[in-house]
């Protein structure tokens, strides 16, 4: 699989990128052990980069596959984030991943900053600076900031030791925040010419854009300025089919009927309307009528952000 460099930073990552949030226990819950053995064989296969986070509660699934790995899993590139806002609360952050993952050196650190506008860089400046100071410590390859706001974008591009932008884009424009489509488009272009590295989130939107997966996969990949894109994956057959697109190989019928074609987001009956669900989504998909939370289809991505926060465990991704 073909590799391209994330901006200057001279980390070069697989084109397909292991987005490990679906297998941990915001979604599907496997186990470290069964996620460990489906990352172990998408390495064995060609991919060398992995996104997750603080929030995904997966880094044990990693550390089950590099552990698994020659030379522990030495060249592959692990990203991972945090919504850490303090410079303490983000070095907590930094030294729980290199714990967790039982790596000294963290490849690329992020902002965990979704729904945030460009305020953030105001916001979570202590955090920011922590990520730098642990980049000049060697202790960070690189670190940047993961949004699904175009403004985000467009001003990551002037911000000063920002080596990575990890922006939503797809063809329907699903999820994206503070403009549109091709807005987002044009601010990652402009990115990547001002010398940041860019990789690609939510390409199918979260599944809801599986009946075209080749197309959908086509536009993200043909954008300019881009170098990966992050595909969370489950089980075998949906990590064959990716390598297969993104290795320029036809899908086999036979596979393509085999991998699930939407996944659900389900509303339990005894939420208790709280709002918490509301406070995480990153879309705004969320809301609270008649006492109980309401999901609005027509802007879910089913990211699965909102069911870790909900106290009542009534909030299901399936």
């Amino acid at each position: 699989m073909r590799k391209r460099e994330l901006g200057n930073t001279g980390i070069e990552v697989t084109e397909l990128c292991f987005g490990v949030l679906p297998m941990g226990p915001n979604q599907c819950g496997l186990s470290p052990e069964e996620g460990g053995r489906l990352i172990k064989k998408a390495v064995e296969r060609g991919v060398n980069f992995l996104d997750t986070a603080q929030s995904y509660r997966t880094y044990p699934h990693i550390r089950a596959a590099l552990d698994s790995l020659p030379d522990r899993g030495r060249d592959v590139v692990v990203s991972t984030k945090s919504a850490a806002k303090t410079y303490d609360d983000m070095a907590a952050a930094v030294d729980e991943a290199r714990a967790a993952l039982g790596r000294d050196v963290i490849d690329i650190f992020l902002l965990h900053a979704a729904r945030v506008d460009s305020s953030v860089f105001v916001e979570r400046e202590g955090a920011y600076e922590c990520l730098l100071d642990m980049k000049s410590k060697g202790v960070v390859r690189a670190v940047g900031i993961s949004t699904h706001s175009v403004d985000v974008v467009r001003r990551a591009a002037d911000v000063d030791g920002l080596d990575i932008v990890f922006p939503i884009i797809n063809v329907r424009g699903m999820g994206i925040l503070h403009g549109t489509r091709d807005e987002m488009a044009e601010a990652i272009k402009r990115a990547a010419e001002a010398g940041k590295g860019l990789f690609a989130m939510k390409a199918l939107a979260g599944g809801n854009l599986l009946a075209d997966i080749e197309g959908a996969f086509s536009y993200v990949r043909g954008l300019d300025g881009l170098s990966a894109v992050a595909v969370g994956m489950v089980n075998e057959e949906e990590l064959e089919m990716n390598l297969a697109i993104f290795n320029g190989e036809p899908v086999p019928e036979s596979l393509r009927s085999r991998v699930v074609s939407a996944k659900k987001l389900i509303i339990q009956a005894f939420c208790i309307g709280c709002g918490k669900c509301v406070e995480a989504c990153p879309n705004m998909a969320m809301e609270v009528v008649d006492g109980k939370a309401r999901n609005d289809k027509s802007k879910c991505i089913l990211c699965g952000y909102c069911a870790p926060v909900c106290p009542q465990f009534a909030i299901r991704l399936v």
